[in-house]
């Protein structure tokens, strides 16, 4: 059963971030990495359950999206038929 993708402000916050990051650098690059960061999540709608738990934070998993030379880091969770994405971060970044 497909389910619908809901962005909450945070995550679309981390999305326009990341892409920021990017742009001055590879606007082409940039554009394809926010594709990838969609294109992942659409993947959650007929298989919300192929993301890992994440330890300790019960309801919400995460899914690894490669890019260049790392991953982008998609953290979600499921309620009832819609996937809602909590939050997006590159692999090499430090968070606190």
């Amino acid at each position: 059963m497909s389910r619908e993708v809901i962005w909450l402000p945070d995550a679309i916050a981390d999305l326009v971030r990341l892409r920021e990051f990017i742009q001055d650098k590879n606007p082409s690059a940039a554009k394809r990495s926010a594709t990838k960061i969609k294109e992942g999540a659409l993947t959650l709608t007929n298989n919300p359950e192929s993301g890992r738990p994440v330890r300790g934070l019960s309801p919400f998993r995460e899914i690894l999206i490669p890019f260049g030379a790392g991953n982008y880091v998609l953290r979600y969770r499921e309620d009832n038929l819609t996937i809602v994405v909590v939050r997006v971060w590159h692999s090499k970044e430090e968070r606190n």
